[in-house]
């Protein structure tokens, strides 16, 4: 019998699911796929197609497993003696507290793992509704608290040596040859094998619990697994090598895209005489369109704007020209301290979106032309005016992550102690030759993919196991009915959640996030998301909730140390992030328990 009671507190557990879920993929699928963006093998755009479609795909197929580690490996459902009601609002709790501590974090750009804030909150719960003695501390089979905080150590550190290890092997057999476009190229289906293997055995061999994959005999799940790397290796050398091949070894320009479906008869094609260097992309992380960030804009450049915003002191603009050219001389001369500077960085932004013809465009420029008039909100003309600015605010709200600049954000802006400290951190990056990055680019787009897909397969768990909680409880009055599989009506609505908290809000964490760390490329970010792939997969093969954001963060760390010294990795980005993951704990875990203990012991009328 449902429990109809208590709808309403099904539908606030429902939406504290899905604020949850939006804020996992605006932190830490903005985190998994800023390294591919850092390394300019994917636009964030691209970035936000895939990992929409490999987020669901991966949360769908794989996710359910996960999920049973938050749903019933934390509180043992028989603490809550067959009371379906508390049940409910014990796991509407835990969301609570886990989602508005990740939104403030992220609002504020502070990475943290929302696997463990949730994994805190159920805890706290726990010893506010049942007592700490109920609550698993220990290993619990894999599923416990032990198990599960054992991760906060070993992950990191695991990724790292599987990304270290994948790089190195790059390096040692592409990097140090004398002509490496050639090695690149001709060892590329390798990786692709990796890649394509890894993904597949996921999907078989620890696929969710209704596809029964999992208990296929050892020599289907081998033979499956091996048959779709080797396919993925043997169109690679069909179709990928050949394009490549003529792209960056023949330099012919005249390629496109698209051809590379004629395969082998690309061999052939006759090069242009004129051909003498590789049409490839420049893949460095500084260019020069980032170095206008250090500069004042130009009075032509920001003529329209500074126009329109003479009138609340922005910028020192007047109609005369000699008097202008002075106020901006001394405008240049006082714009030194470091806010001044920031927000010169966020003017050029600005600037570019109002170029716009597009709805972000016509959107900024909306809110530019109709300021907030005098006295209060409430005033008619106010009021006219907000009729005007909410659809923009709202346009803007939703398109304003797709135009957002990630590269100049994540090198800093010249003249601040972040800007300087990115510029130490690069000098002691070696730099390879575009045309070896150009090839890696196109196995890190697999990668990254295969990244995607175990993070939906491991992180979908955190927001899908409460809600399933609160839903089987609600929908059929039993507190043993959590545990029954969770639907995949479920995990489809909350990974398409997911991905649209990384399509709005993704930019606000992925600008502190990859080249803050470390000096990325192809090759190296092929080699971070490979390493953390495998890390995150073979936890959750132990159902184990690891936070795919440490993976890629220990991978990225592994990975920069490569370079040789210590001064290639920005250690104190590092520092705080540690500092970030350690706080979650204590901090989601106190609001979990305080938030159960109010309303659990809340007075009320007979």
């Amino acid at each position: 019998m449902a429990l109809d009671q208590y709808t309403y507190v099904f539908v606030i557990g429902t939406m504290f699911a899905m604020l949850d879920a939006y804020n996992n993929g605006a932190n830490d699928v903005a985190n998994a796929w800023a390294t591919s963006v850092s390394s300019r093998s994917i636009s964030y755009r691209q970035a936000m197609i895939l990992g929409t479609i490999f987020e669901m795909v991966g949360a769908i197929t794989v996710g359910a497993r996960t999920a049973e580690t938050i749903k019933n490996g934390i509180i043992p459902n028989s603490a809550f003696h067959g009371n379906a009601g508390v049940q409910m609002l014990a796991f509407t709790c835990a969301l609570a507290a886990a989602s508005s501590w990740v939104m403030w974090c992220t609002r504020h750009s502070a990475h943290v793992s929302s696997t463990y804030s949730l994994i805190s909150a159920v805890a706290g719960v726990g010893v506010a509704t049942v007592g700490a003695s109920q609550v698993q501390w220990g290993w619990n089979n894999g599923k416990g608290l032990g198990a599960i905080f054992a991760g906060l150590g070993m992950a990191p550190v695991i990724s790292a040596g599987f990304a270290a290890t994948i790089f190195m092997l790059i390096k040692l057999v592409v990097h140090i040859r004398k002509n490496p476009v050639p090695w690149a190229v001709y060892t590329s289906p390798f990786f692709f094998l990796i890649a394509g293997t890894i993904c597949t055995l996921s999907i078989v061999y620890k696929g969710s619990p209704k596809l029964g994959l999992n208990k296929k005999p050892a020599w289907y799940v081998a033979a499956v697994t091996m048959g779709t790397g080797g396919g993925v290796a043997v169109l690679a050398c069909i179709f990928f090598v050949p394009f490549v091949h003529a792209k960056v070894i023949k330099k012919d320009y005249t390629v496109k895209w698209w051809m590379f479906i004629l395969g082998p008869l690309l061999l052939k094609r006759p090069t242009p005489a004129d051909a003498d260097r590789a049409n490839v992309p420049n893949y460095a992380v500084i260019q020069e369109e980032q170095g206008e960030l250090s500069s004042i804009q130009s009075p032509e450049s920001a003529g329209e704007y500074d126009a329109k915003k003479t009138e609340t002191g922005d910028v020192p603009i007047t109609s005369s020209g000699e008097e202008n050219e002075k106020k901006l001389a001394a405008f240049e001369t006082t714009q030194s301290t470091y806010k001044e500077l920031m927000a010169q960085g966020e003017r050029k932004l600005l600037l570019k979106l109002m170029k716009e013809r597009g709805p972000i465009g016509w959107a900024m420029r909306t809110l530019r032309d109709n300021p907030m008039g005098a006295g209060q909100l409430y005033e008619l003309h106010n009021i006219k005016i907000l009729a005007k600015r909410i659809p923009a605010m709202i346009v803007c709200g939703a398109l304003y992550g797709l135009h957002y600049d990630i590269h100049a954000a994540q090198t800093g802006i010249a003249g601040t102690p972040e800007g300087e400290r990115m510029q130490r951190v690069y000098a002691n990056a070696e730099k390879y030759p575009n045309e070896v990055e150009h090839t890696y680019s196109f196995v890190q787009i697999l990668t990254a993919c295969t990244a995607s897909f175990a993070h939906g397969a491991n992180d979908i768990g955190n927001s899908v196991g409460p809600w399933a909680v609160i839903y089987s409880a609600w929908s059929t009055g039993s507190a043993a009915a959590s545990k029954a599989p969770v639907p995949v009506w479920q995990l489809a609505v909350l990974s398409a959640t997911i991905s649209l908290g990384l399509i709005t809000y993704g930019y606000n964490i992925m600008k502190v996030m990859g080249n803050k760390i470390t000096y990325h490329s192809p090759s190296r970010g092929c080699s971070m998301e490979m390493g953390a792939a495998v890390t995150v997969l073979l936890f959750s093969q132990f159902s184990l909730p690891v936070s795919t954001s440490m993976c890629i963060t220990g991978a990225t760390v592994g990975v920069g140390l490569c370079n040789g010294t210590l001064k290639a990795v920005n250690f104190q980005r590092v520092g705080l992030l540690l500092l970030s993951w350690i706080a979650t704990i204590p901090i989601a875990g106190t609001l979990g328990g305080v938030l159960m203990g109010l309303f659990i012991n809340a007075p009320h009328f007979a």
